[in-house]
Formats: C-alpha cells, structure tokens, sequence
C-alpha cells in the first residue's frame, strides 16, 4: 500500500513558484506496478461501487455509439454527430454548479440514486420511442438531452463520491481506477454495440442501456460510504455558496491549470470520438461491426495505460505526464487521420485511448489531491462545466469542418493543435506552467476562508 505524503499545509501564494515535489525517484521501498495501482480494490465499497459502475458505463457506450450512428444513417451529416455532443453535455455545463454544491451539503449516495434514477427512465424513453418508429433526429437529441440534465447533477457528485470510498493514500488509484472502468466500457461498450447493431439493430443497444442502470443502482444501496467528510448546514443560498467555489480556484494555480488542460482535451481532442463513425462510414467504409472495433480501440488504449499511470503515479510527476501525455495525443490523431487503412487506423487510436486516459486521469487526480475537502464537490463541479462546454463546441466546429474540409484534414488540424499546445505549456514556469498539477493538498480551513 502507497505510504501517503504529508504536504506542506499551506498554499502557494497567488505569484509564488511552485512547491518542490517529492523526488521523481519516488519512497524507497515504495512499492510499483500492477499491484501498487489497484491498491483501491482493498476497500471492499469501492469495489463494489466500481463493479455497479462498469456495467452501467458499459451499458451507456451502447447507447454512446448507437446514438451518433444511426443519427449519421438517417442525416448523412457530421454535423449532426456533433449535435449529439451538444444535447449530451450543454446541460451538464449549466447544472454542474448546482450538482456540485448539492455534492457539498447533501448525502452523496442518495444524489447518486436520484440522478441514476433519472438517467435509466430517459434511456427507457430512448428505447420506447426507437421502438414505436419514430426517426426524427430531433426527438432523439431532446432524449438525450434529458439524460443530460440528471447527468449535470449527477458527474460532480460521482467524481466527489470517489474520494468517500478510500482514504486520502489511496486516492490516486482510486480516481485512475474510476476512469479504468469507463474507458473499460469504452473498450466492451462499442464493441458489444457493433454486434447488435449489425445482427439485432439500435432497439437493443437503447434496452440494455436502461437494464444496465440496475447494476449501478444496486451497487449504491449495498455500500456505506466513509465517515469523516466534512457537512455543511451553512445558511447561505446555493449560489453564494458555488460562487465560493471561482474565488478559491483562483487561490489555487495547480487547480487553474487542470482546468485549462481539460478544456484543451474537450475541445481539440475529444471530438474524435465521436468522430469514429464519420471515419467508419465515409472513409474506412468498415460498417457497423468495424466501428465498434474503432471506438474498442479506443478503450483497449486506456487499459493498457491505465496501471501504468497509477502504478508508477509515485515515481512520475503530474505535470511531465500532462506534457508528454498532451503530446503523444496530439500526434496519435494525426497518424490517425493518416492512416493509409482501416489497420493503421486501429492502431492510432490504440494510442489515443491511452494518451487521453494519461491526461485526464493525471488532471482530474491534481484537482482532487490539491483541494481541501469541503470544497471538493463544488470545485469538481467547475472542473466538469468547464470540460463540459468544451465538449459541444469542440464537436460543433469540427463537425462544420469536417463537412467543409472532410474528416481526415479536420482531425489532422486538431491534432497539430493540441501537440502544439503541449509545447506551448512545456515553456512557462511560475502559475502557469504544468508543474502546478503537482501542488500539495490544501487544507480544510482554507475553505473556510475563501467561503
């Protein structure tokens, strides 16, 4: 087990340089690897939770890619793709602040039984209406724009529920084993719905998408999360009390910084996936069976990353992760939108699975090591509005590209991009610079402060 660090209490001053880590050479004796990254599996609530939680992510990927597919079969537009984005991930950029502060002064469990609650009945109504007949893509993005809404109360509270489950010194394989499980059932999700799409078609990829729910649901009745979080009957109103939340990120550059990594994410390189089905229609010309294949690509890449990221996590510093990780991301999706064939393809995206699993497994471990405690919910919120309302614009411009420029150049521009981007923030030092994902914890009477 991870011998946990013991951080200097204070902050970074507003222009200060920032802390010294610990060596890269990491504890003596500590140990690496395998078994050092799912150290988290100790805590019999967390597996639990993990095991609900990947049958339910890998029922949302059926939906996740039945969705943009048969939107492509019926409209023949990218652009349409990328409004799926929009109607996914708008409403989460407007509600995540309420979902964060409810995170902060309400039982976690049971926000997380509502909202999954909620999330079941709208992909029940998917189903329904798919079955019935109806095609017309606009009701099909207001049902997914309905599971957007309990989703914005919902992802705040899930990324501040993980850190109920374990102790402090079992955080970080905590929070790289939460992203496991989701890009796990980005690897099985894809590659079941490629086959039901082609033998069975889209009403039972929606179903098993809604039954998937229960598993989730079941999972949360059955655990006890840990005591000790700190509650808040502040009499403030909810804004005053998110509005707290701006002001402390401020106070905090490792905080800012994940922020401005994620929005990069959201915007230049996460488009790609839901640009696999442009790719497996218009250029690869791989059918159904052949884009589950592509976005299980995409999954296997983060698998394969994934103890390597928490395994070493004591050995390797955040911020050299983010700027080799940025990298390796950017040029992936260029080799991607350069592949002379379906292969190669493959291959490319094998790599960008891992690198995004790099990335924003290391930004989102920054956020919840360097924040006191009784801001977690809340400053989880903005970290998910702001990646959010990257997602649909990212989606919308590159949609609107790859229309005007097709899907290869657009790819191809967003991947030089974001590898710029990473040499860009390899220069600054100071505030600015990737070596404040690094930043010691904060805390817990800094909140008080800054509330």
């Amino acid at each position: 087990m991870k011998q946990e660090r013991h951080p200097p209490s204070q902050p970074p001053s507003a222009g200060g340089a920032p802390h010294s880590p610990a060596p890269a050479g990491g504890h003596a004796g500590t140990p690496s690897g395998v078994r050092h990254s799912l150290r988290a599996f100790r805590h019999r609530d967390f597996t639990i939770f993990w095991c609900g939680a990947l049958v339910s992510s890998t029922g949302s990927w059926l939906s996740n890619l039945a969705v943009p597919y048969v939107l492509y079969q019926i409209t023949g537009s990218a652009f349409w793709v990328g409004l799926v984005s929009v109607a996914q991930f708008v409403p989460s950029v407007f509600l995540a602040p309420a979902g964060g502060t409810l995170a902060d002064r309400r039982s976690r469990k049971r926000i997380l039984l509502a909202t999954q609650s909620g999330m079941a009945v709208s992909a029940l109504l998917l189903w329904a209406v798919w079955t019935s007949g109806q095609r017309d893509p606009a009701v099909m993005l207001v049902l997914v724009g309905v599971g957007g809404v309990f989703a914005g109360f919902n992802m705040p509270t899930w990324q501040s529920f993980v850190s109920d489950l374990v102790p402090r010194g079992d955080l970080h394989s905590a929070v790289t084993l939460n992203s496991l499980q989701f890009n796990t059932a980005r690897s099985l999700g894809p590659a079941i719905a490629g086959l039901l799409l082609a033998v069975l078609g889209p009403s039972w990829t929606f179903l098993l998408n809604a039954v998937s729910f229960l598993f989730v649901l079941a999972a949360l009745a059955a655990i006890h999360p840990r005591a000790g979080r700190p509650q808040q009957a502040a009499p403030a109103g909810m804004t005053r009390q998110f509005l707290a939340a701006p002001r402390y990120i401020r106070r905090q550059p490792g905080i800012v910084m994940s922020l401005v990594v994620s929005v990069l994410v959201g915007m230049l390189g996460h488009p790609i996936f839901q640009f696999t089905v442009v790719f497996a229609e218009s250029v690869f010309r791989a059918g159904p069976v052949g884009l589950g294949l592509l976005n299980a690509a995409l999954g296997l890449g983060a698998v394969v990353a994934a103890p390597l990221v928490s395994g070493w996590h004591h050995k390797l510093r955040l911020g050299p992760v983010v700027r080799w990780g940025l990298m390796l991301y950017g040029l992936s999706m260029i080799g991607f939108a350069a592949a002379p064939g379906y292969a190669w393809g493959v291959v490319a995206l094998i790599v960008v699975g891992g690198s995004f699993l790099a990335v924003i497994s290391s930004v989102n471990t920054s956020i919840q090591v360097i924040v006191a405690d009784g801001m977690r919910g809340r400053v989880m919120a903005c970290r998910i509005a702001c990646y959010t309302a990257s997602l649909p614009v990212g989606g919308l411009l590159q949609g609107l590209a790859a229309d005007w420029l097709g899907p290869r150049w657009t790819v191809c521009g967003a991947g030089a991009l974001l590898a710029a981007a990473a040499v860009t923030l390899m220069r600054p030092r100071g505030r600015a610079g990737l070596d404040r994902l690094d930043d010691p914890h904060d805390d817990a009477h800094l909140c008080t402060a800054a509330t």
